[in-house]
């Protein structure tokens, strides 16, 4: 890429270098490579209109799916004892993270190596931790947006730790952990922009999501239920949500939905934007694994309940206090329940 093309609205950013994020975005259409390092959706299931219609009527008859997991155990099992199983340097974990969300997930470009960094990936680490006694005994795979759940499905992946928001569609496909954050749907726009927030300031404007993301179906739901003003234009998605924020500082869109804790680290990264009005959904983030990897799921349960006791709060006051406020209570999931039973 010509740095002589980059526009100036990317330069001076703070945090991550703006060259840094445009290369990692570059680097994040090849990304359907693993990338691995030792230290440091909504898609519709194959089938045909039976299939799909048994499908929906399961996600519809859901009620609370932050809640639709596991009760915490520690001990071993089949998908355990299948990763403890793999031999030298493929003795790890292999889990599908975000390089490209600050704070969250990415690459830190001044860093020996780049390294990947953020609130996930503290937890992917503490993970690795408890179940292979490494906390750098991990395979990171970069999963656009678009693949998280495919990437589970197909088992490219143990795990997906990618600021994935449990919903009742996805719960169809993949297995959850408990909540191990709260977050919610927020507006991002340029500070000179006349939005104002989730409302009738968005007619006529251009609003991007990342495919397969909790944003562009509320949006959608919304768009259908004449619950967002009929003009707004929401047919631009990108693969990873990163995108949307350049395209917003091309000109490209005039706003981007996305979760509000990515929202606040994009804004973070260039002062030209800013969240407009308050978050309109109430949304939790967790682990996404197969639908059978049981003892996998009970296990990472005792992991996130020891992990709140001791860890989260660090890893919210190392990454996102700066973004989201000293005050981490808006941000801390409720007390889990276990309700699937098997």
């Amino acid at each position: 890429m010509d740095a002589r093309r980059v526009p100036g609205a990317l330069r001076g950013w703070g945090g991550v270098g703006a060259m840094a994020v445009v290369c990692a975005l570059a680097l994040g259409f090849v990304l359907l490579l693993p990338l691995s390092q030792s230290h440091g959706d909504g898609e519709q299931g194959v089938g045909g209109r039976g299939v799909a219609t048994g499908r929906q009527a399961r996600a519809e008859a859901c009620e609370d799916p932050e809640k639709q997991t596991l009760s915490p155990s520690g001990a071993d099992g089949r998908t355990i004892d299948a990763i403890k199983a793999r031999q030298g340097d493929k003795r790890k974990i292999i889990v599908g993270v975000d390089q490209n969300s600050y704070r969250w997930g990415y690459r830190n470009p001044n860093t020996e190596g780049a390294g990947l960094e953020g609130f996930d990936i503290d937890l992917v680490h503490r993970i690795a931790q408890d179940i292979l006694g490494d906390p750098d005994a991990v395979q990171f795979k970069a999963i656009p947006t678009s693949q998280r759940i495919s990437a589970v499905k197909d088992g490219r992946v143990d795990m997906v730790v990618r600021t994935f928001t449990i919903t009742c569609d996805r719960i169809v496909d993949v297995a959850f952990s408990a909540p191990y954050f709260k977050t919610g749907q927020q507006v991002l726009a340029p500070k000179s922009s006349p939005i104002t927030g989730y409302n009738d300031s968005l007619a006529h404007k251009r609003i991007c999501t990342a495919a397969g993301s909790t944003a562009y179906t509320k949006l959608d739901d919304d768009r259908k239920a004449d619950r967002l003003v009929s003009s707004a234009d929401i047919s631009t998605t990108v693969p990873n949500q990163l995108d949307c924020l350049v395209r917003l500082q091309l000109g490209e869109v005039d706003a981007v939905v996305t979760d509000a804790a990515l929202a606040a680290s994009q804004a973070a990264q260039d002062p030209t934007v800013e969240l407009k009005g308050a978050a309109f959904t109430t949304d939790y983030y967790g682990v996404a694994m197969k639908q059978d990897a049981t003892d996998l799921v009970r296990r990472v349960n005792q992991i996130l309940v020891e992990y709140r006791a001791s860890g989260w709060q660090a890893s919210y006051d190392k990454w996102l206090s700066a973004t989201l406020g000293m005050d981490a209570s808006p941000s801390k999931p409720p007390a889990p329940e276990y309700l699937r039973k098997s």
